[in-house]
């Protein structure tokens, strides 16, 4: 039997109605609230559990655990917690099968674009291992006579991270495993729409060492994320999902005090030149455009070709690739692109499909037959319109499903004047052969994240993952160095010793020289 397979067989005895419950201090916590939510399979449309909505009180117990846990684990050395880490690393990658099927039977991912989820978790898992040496500060003797200064960089206390659906285990580690290893406290509240993985991570962590309460997990909505929000002890919050969602959690966080950084919505343009290889073009933005169903804030939306001639070949290689796709159940063999996470998710995508009809721009390849041809389960085919004018909904706004656009230009200048000018600017890649063409679109390009020739510039865990413009609110990235940083606050130390402090009084301003 194939690990597939055994994955898919030993987890049909877990598909009846179960409740997801809290973590607070190391151990499952029954909701109190009486409110639940349903956790679907997409594929298949049915229940398959009910997951606990939290009461501000029930969010205060687990800020409270962190906060008593926080002064033992802050004291811990940095290398004992980075052991920790090393033992979770080791679990979770013994486990990553267990935590791919999880992740594809909440959230309709297909099986191996959910162990690539996992898997890129992991790389922030051993990025924050090496925080021994991420931690170091500076030093500086005789600054002046007899003085010394350093610097070093210490924990806030307890932090929260908001996470969304589309990456239910790889978003939350780009947030906990920095956060933990800098000597911070942990609550997470995860999506409400797949949130069984966070107790699967918190199982790990338990079982790695972590002391009870440095991680905890509250589920809910609005009551939930409000309560975190102006909780007075909660020191910082991250938080990553739409556009709209960031700006409150922006706006609500700094206003009681917190360090914020909330990653925002995308509309990611891949330019394609007359010079590209449209071949690799076109696997590339098929891949990038419908991978994950498009529920991915990285994800390709809108191709911007130059020049009439490349439209019309790359439209023709696109629908030659498109029909090939395999639409069905994550968990199948062979499966390519997996349901939407929920029925309002896919009504809202194919009202945006039908949207872009009634705009004007023509619907190439219409994958609403898909949903049709499915029954109950979350369906819908890859979806590719031509002529889309920036003046549409469908181009200015996040659709988050899979739906590419192609906008036709007949310069460089206007393509790349498109990006600069749409409101979002998370990712974008241009495909061409010509170096300088590259070089200048990488340099003047109004977004965070550029790719030349690679469709989806997600950094590595040791750099930092951003957008621009109202892609992201507040001043750091996520994980890599600005983790680091976001996680922690400088603190400078200018030191004298006895035998320099012997001149009695002196109330001028102090000078180093």
């Amino acid at each position: 039997m194939s690990t597939l397979a055994a994955v898919n067989s030993a987890s049909a005895a877990d598909r009846k109605v179960r409740e997801v419950q809290h973590w607070i201090n190391g151990r499952l916590v029954a909701g109190t609230s009486g409110r639940f939510g349903d956790v679907y399979n997409p594929a298949s449309g049915e229940v398959q559990a009910k997951v606990a909505m939290a009461t501000a009180t029930e969010v205060d117990a687990a800020v409270v655990a962190a906060a008593a846990a926080f002064p033992e684990w802050s004291a811990q050395p940095a290398l004992r917690r980075a052991r920790v880490l090393f033992r979770f690393r080791e679990i979770f990658e013994r486990r990553l099968d267990e935590v791919a099927a999880l992740l594809t039977s909440e959230h309709g991912k297909v099986f191996s674009d959910a162990r690539g989820e996992a898997t890129r978790g992991l790389e922030v898992v051993e990025f924050a291992t090496g925080i021994p040496q991420l931690l170091k500060g500076e030093f500086t003797e005789q600054v002046g006579s007899g003085i010394d200064s350093w610097s070093m960089r210490q924990p806030l206390g307890v932090v929260a991270g908001i996470t969304p659906f589309n990456f239910p285990a790889m978003v939350p580690m780009w947030m906990f495993p920095i956060a933990l290893a800098c000597g911070n406290t942990f609550v997470l509240k995860p999506s409400e729409r797949d949130p069984s993985a966070s107790l699967l991570l918190a199982g790990m962590l338990k079982e790695a060492g972590l002391p009870d309460g440095v991680f905890n997990v509250v589920h809910g909505d609005k009551v939930a994320v409000d309560a975190l929000l102006a909780h007075p002890t909660v020191q910082a919050v991250s938080f990553v999902g739409s556009t709209p969602i960031a700006e409150y959690v922006y706006r609500e966080g700094t206003k009681h005090g917190k360090r914020v950084q909330a990653l925002g919505g995308a509309k990611n343009h891949m330019i394609v030149m007359p010079d590209a290889d449209l071949d690799q073009a076109a696997d590339a933005l098929v891949g990038a455009a419908y991978g994950s169903a498009g529920e991915r804030c990285m994800a390709i939306s809108v191709a911007v070709t130059v020049g009439s001639a490349t439209a019309d070949a790359l439209i023709g290689k696109l629908e030659t690739r498109i029909e090939k796709l395999q639409v069905g159940d994550g968990m199948k063999e062979g499966a390519e692109l997996g349901p939407l996470v929920t029925k309002a998710h896919l009504e809202r995508v194919t009202g945006y499909v039908q949207l872009g009809t009634e705009e004007g721009a023509q619907l190439v390849v219409d994958g609403r037959s898909h949903a049709q041809a499915r029954g109950e389960g979350f369906f819908l085919g890859a979806c590719l319109f031509d002529h889309v004018k920036p003046e549409m909904r469908i181009y200015r706004e996040e659709i988050f499903g899979p739906v590419l656009g192609v906008v036709r230009t007949n310069n460089f200048e206007t393509a790349l004047k498109l990006i600069n000018e749409h409101e979002y600017g998370n990712g974008t890649s241009i495909f061409t052969r010509d170096g300088d063409t590259a070089r200048d679109f990488a340099h003047r390009v109004q977004a965070g994240m550029v790719g030349v020739n690679v469709p989806i510039p997600v950094p590595m865990a040791f750099h930092s993952f951003g957008g621009w413009k109202r892609s992201l609110f507040g001043d750091h990235s996520v994980h890599g160095p600005e983790g680091v940083r976001f996680y922690t606050r400088l603190k400078t130390v200018t030191s004298r010793w006895p035998t320099g402090i012997r001149t009695g009084v002196d109330t001028s301003m102090p000078t180093l020289g």
